[in-house]
């Protein structure tokens, strides 16, 4: 059957987006594959298609509950109704409906912490998986030498599950990312699809201020004048709740969200923001993955963020309809070492590694008690499998090393005085072969056309609720 032909029988589109059918061809191959795609191209796509024509499932290793149900959600949208997320909050009699039957469904979502308990691997044994697909595997990367190691322990998975074909997705990934892809999910030599990351529509800006207090006097009025929808990022919980409620008491819808928010409350604040209920959203990095919202005009950084690759993976949430989106950058003296200490303290201390390896039998007990911090005993425990005491200790000094090297390129986005689109593309070792008329900040900005783009929306979207609840329900 032609490709073409079942997309648009099962899933209603007349054509691929770039990279797609590239992707999807290998795949059928039966060829391992890497795909870098820009945030909005449709990466779903990739594995969502072979399904139709691959026996048995397609497990897809996910790194968010939100993701998992919005990409669950997604698909039920489009018809398919044979797809399950398994996650620690499915009811007992849910879980049990759910291994009954397994191997009915054409697509399981699981995080990687869930994949390698016994019993789920004991469970995913009995049925027969084609596709295993890494969603946002530059995560293998980012977090699994952090605080998520699990993610390093993919592979060991796979003798269970028969070896299935791999496709690790991705929109941003260097070439030390994308090896570490290939080391730590075992696939040599595969297909890799590289797609220029670069987006036209996205600007990059950048403004520098002398201290904190006038970041925040300038953040009220942008909020203001440019309405939104737009997210916020800060480098901090408490910084993101404090800017909430600075741009809530300027009369913006307005909500924060991060990592230790119950669950609902998250998913309550994203449902909000997709049904344009929130003008904007005040996040640390937690925010973004798995929210498809087409018309997001702004994205703000009031914090320097910990990587040129987190910095792209966030900006990339704008502007996803093709429309101009705009990326701001917020600095003032002194941001790189908020940004340093954010990144140091996401790996386990000299201290915390001798103490764990010491009290091997006891590690438990030392996160009771305070003196080791659960997710570092998480890499500690991974490392301390492979690796003895000195062989951890120069791996967390490599870790170290590396995200300071990070911490500069970020510095060098805020202070270099040319082309910072060029930049970005050179941290990605790709050349920019084309730029478009308006740029970045260094090579000048046309603001009135995000000014245009603000009155569009203002005429487009009902004020009062009122004008929202006619909307709703028109006469």
């Amino acid at each position: 059957m032609e490709l073409e032909k079942l997309l648009y029988s099962t899933y209603g589109f007349n054509s691929f987006r770039p990279g797609q059918r590239e992707v999807i061809e290998e795949v059928l191959k039966g060829n391992n594959v890497i795909a870098l795609l820009p945030t909005g191209m449709g990466k779903s796509m990739c594995y969502q298609l072979p399904a139709h024509l691959l026996p048995g499932s397609v497990l897809i290793i996910s790194p968010l509950l939100s993701l998992m149900q919005d990409q669950v959600a997604q698909l039920k949208k489009m018809g398919e109704k044979s797809v399950v997320a398994i996650n620690s909050f499915l009811k007992p009699e849910d879980k049990e409906k759910i291994w009954n039957s397994l191997g009915q469904y054409r697509f399981i979502f699981i995080s990687p912490e869930m994949l390698v308990q016994p019993f789920v691997k004991k469970q995913l044994q009995r049925i027969t998986i084609s596709l295993l697909v890494a969603d946002e595997a530059h995560c293998i990367s980012q977090w699994g030498f952090d605080f998520r190691p699990d993610y390093l322990r993919i592979a060991e998975v796979m003798p269970l599950l028969n070896h299935p074909q791999v496709l690790a997705l991705t929109a941003t990934a260097t070439s030390k990312v994308t090896n570490e892809i290939i080391k730590y999910l075992n696939i040599p030599s595969p297909f890799i699809y590289t797609h220029p990351m670069d987006r036209k529509n996205v600007v990059y800006d950048v403004k520098r201020f002398d201290d904190q207090k006038r970041k925040v006097e300038w953040l009220k009025k942008f909020v203001v004048d440019c309405k939104g929808p737009g997210i916020v990022y800060a480098g901090t919980r408490k910084k993101a709740q404090q800017l909430a409620t600075e741009l809530t008491n300027s009369g913006l819808a307005t909500a924060f969200y991060h990592g230790g928010m119950e669950h609902q409350d998250r998913v309550f604040v994203q449902q909000q923001f997709q049904n344009g209920e929130l003008d904007w959203v005040c996040s640390t990095n937690a925010f973004g993955m798995g929210v498809h919202i087409p018309n997001i005009r702004h994205v703000v950084h009031f914090q320097l963020p910990t990587s040129v690759e987190g910095y792209v993976q966030e900006v990339g949430r704008a502007g996803r309809d093709g429309k101009p989106a705009l990326a701001t950058l917020l600095y003032a003296e002194g941001d790189e070492r908020l940004v340093e200490s954010i990144v140091m303290d996401e790996l386990p201390t000299t201290r915390e590694i001798r103490e764990v390896y010491a009290n091997n039998t006891a590690a438990e007990r030392l996160v009771e008690q305070g003196i080791v911090r659960e997710t570092a005993l998480r890499v500690i425990a991974y490392w301390q499998s492979r690796l003895p005491l000195e062989g951890t200790l120069r791996k967390i000094e490599e870790l170290q090393m590396e995200k300071i090297k990070q911490v500069e390129k970020i510095r060098n986005l805020v202070t270099i005085q040319s082309c910072i689109r060029q930049y970005i593309s050179k941290c990605f070792e790709q050349h920019l072969l084309e730029k478009p008329g308006n740029c970045c900040v260094n090579d000048g900005i046309n603001y009135s056309v995000f000014q245009e783009e603000t009155k569009k929306i203002e005429k487009e979207t009902p004020t009062s609720w009122k004008d929202r609840l006619d909307a709703l329900l028109p006469s």
